[in-house]
């Protein structure tokens, strides 16, 4: 595969990668930016997998030379271009010194905190030769304590050990594949996304939980509006008293005023918002959020918004924003980068594509098969741009008539007990418990983002296992947002909507398709291919509908929505997204090409017809 830079890959700077501090949500005034240069080494891996107490072994007496983190050492970005093999351990190493004032006063104790974006898929952590921590899964943010001696001696040798075993195994993946192909993408591994120390007061904040409370009539007209806030931290070991210590919040914003409200920790604290000022795709206001406790202030973000189902005026069941109908007009995001793969070159272009969408209309972006860096759904959330998140799959080698077959034939097939288990991949109890947790990780981590809508479990039976009783779990980990438990095929009758994915046909609605429950929504369609010469990574081509030209590419795009699309919305379609924005290695049904140098349609045409649907 040949490499293709983006603008912002060509323009990459090593010595500043990352600049901006990686958790919008929860942000502290001092942090360390672990990126750049770091040693690398591939060696044998002892142990059949990551769980073999043999594996990692020990480090490596020497290093095979350097890689740029965060880019995964298979990408062009990184400057390694060698793929880590299941038999493998991929090292990273590197030496940090701290800041003097860093964990050095005995008046004020701290924590250093080593976080790390995502690793894929198992890793450990060593601080000067000492295990601080391990973890497993691939695409979930996860952090670990430096050792108190060496966070006070302030400086210390960081290593990592990485395995990938990709799709030779249970483990969640994604679309990544050893053989890459089609749909399927070629396989990465270790480090590929932010790595940050910072210090912590130990009487700090640990983390921050913010939902929005929204009470609503029956018509959609607003009653009350409210920040619900959670502040969590340590107690001061009182027995029977966790509400012993209590921290300030100020919420500051139209309609809010500079509201300060003292609550207690790790309790929920209902703050009003007499003059609501919603968040909406249309208005993307964000409240400012100030928590104050112990000897540290931490600074957060809040939008007021509410999501949920419910019948119009017609009594079709439709998506609800705020306590009224809104149709979701969205694409799928696959969110790969030609020189980056799943890391995108900088925050600059993780910006740009959201901004993309907006300014061709379209007001939701479904996130496919991966999860990214807090700042792009920061983007979201300012911008206002909804988001459906998909969990990472995993499993077993999928079988054609499971993911395949269902494309051109209506198949639906159970997925629970041993038989069900077992035709969907997802024979290992170990791999389901890992899904389960990794699950709940994703939940925690992008819980407090204002633009995310909806959670989408499982997709075309890739690695799908009691599909319904996933959806009732996510629904106790989060009643606050929509379900899509299976989209596309193999419908288990659970979740909030009915998902279809259609490609090989025009789009006609179908009563058939309402349940008279559940929303109906087209979460794939369109496909539509064109390729660009000169912007393409691969010489294979993959797409649902060819066309030559970029001039045919833009007519059929335009006739699909205008004859196919806007009839079925006025017919009961409550949401869409189009596959797909970008380009990605064989596939070019993009609306941009993977570089992200050609945009395949004139933007105001493509404007035009997008932002008329649901109206």
């Amino acid at each position: 595969m040949s490499a293709l830079l983006t603008p912002w890959g060509e323009a990459l700077d090593p010595g500043n990668l990352f600049p901006e501090y990686p958790r919008p949500q929860l942000v502290r005034e001092r942090w360390l930016n672990l990126n750049g240069a770091w040693d690398v080494a591939f060696t044998p891996a002892p142990g059949a997998d990551a769980d073999d107490p043999a594996w990692p072994g020990a480090a490596p007496a020497a290093w095979d030379g350097s890689i740029l983190v965060p880019f995964s050492p298979e990408t062009p970005l990184s400057g390694v271009g060698r793929r880590l093999e299941p038999h493998e351990t991929l090292w990273y190493r590197r030496t940090v010194e701290l800041p003097e004032d860093w964990c050095r006063d005995e008046n004020e104790p701290e924590e250093l905190l080593l976080h790390f974006g995502a690793v894929d898929q198992s890793c450990v952590i060593f601080v000067d030769g000492v295990e601080a921590g391990r973890h497993t899964g691939g695409f979930t943010p996860f952090a670990v304590t430096v050792p108190r001696a060496a966070a006070e001696a302030g400086r210390f040798e960081l290593i990592v050990a990485v395995r990938d075993v990709s799709d030779t195994s249970h483990h969640s993946r994604g679309k990544q594949r050893l053989r890459s192909g089609g749909i399927w993408y070629s396989a990465q591994s270790g480090i590929w996304q932010s790595v940050w120390l910072e210090p912590v007061p130990v009487a700090g904040v640990r983390w921050l939980t913010l939902t929005p409370r929204l009470d609503v009539w029956p018509d959609g007209a607003l009653i009350a509006a409210a920040l619900e806030v959670t502040v969590h931290g340590a107690t001061d070991g009182s027995p029977g008293a966790p509400e012993a210590r209590t921290a300030q919040v100020t919420l500051s914003g139209e309609g809010a005023r500079g509201v300060v409200v003292r609550v207690p920790l790790n309790r929920p604290a209902l703050i009003p918002v007499p003059e609501p000022r919603l968040w909406s795709p249309e208005d993307p206001f964000l409240y400012d959020v100030e928590v104050a406790l112990g000897p540290e202030t931490v600074r957060s973000y809040a939008g007021l918004r509410s999501f949920g189902t419910a019948p119009d005026e017609a009594g079709t069941p439709r998506l609800l924003l705020n306590g009224r109908p809104y149709f979701a007009a969205g694409l799928l995001d696959q969110g790969y980068w030609s020189d980056g793969w799943l890391t995108a070159p900088s925050d600059e272009a993780l910006l740009a594509d959201v901004r993309l969408a907006k300014d061709l209309g379209f007001t939701m972006l479904r996130k496919h098969i991966k999860l990214e860096p807090l700042r792009w759904y920061h983007h979201c959330d300012r911008l206002g741009m909804l988001v459906w998140q998909d969990m990472v799959n995993g499993g077993r080698s999928y079988r054609p008539y499971i993911i395949t077959t269902p494309a051109y034939l209506p198949l639906r097939l159970a997925d629970t007990g041993e038989r069900g288990h077992r035709r969907f991949g997802r024979q290992d109890e170990a791999g389901r418990e890992q899904y389960g947790l990794e699950l709940r990780e994703t939940i925690e981590a992008l819980r407090n983002v204002t633009s995310l809508a909806a959670w989408v479990p499982f997709n075309e039976g890739w690695g799908q296992f009691d599909a319904a009783e996933t959806a009732e779990a996510v629904r106790g980990l989060d009643p606050t947002r929509v379900i899509d438990h299976a989209s596309g095929w193999h419908d288990q009758g659970g979740g909030d909507v009915r998902s279809l994915h259609i490609y090989f046909r025009p789009f006609r609605w179908r009563r058939s398709y309402a349940d008279g429950r559940r929303p109906v929504v087209l979460s794939e369609y369109g496909g539509y291919s064109v390729r660009v010469k000169g912007h393409v990574t691969t010489p294979k081509r993959f797409g649902y509908k060819r066309f030559s030209s970029l001039a045919a590419f833009q007519r059929a795009f335009l006739e699909l929505h205008t004859w196919q699309i806007a009839p079925a919305i006025r017919a009961g379609l409550s949401a869409t997204v189009y596959t797909q924005l970008s380009d990605v290695e064989d596939e070019d049904n993009g609306l941009i090409t993977y570089d992200r140098r050609v945009l395949k349609a004139d933007p105001d045409a493509v404007r035009a017809v997008i932002g008329g649907l649901g109206r």
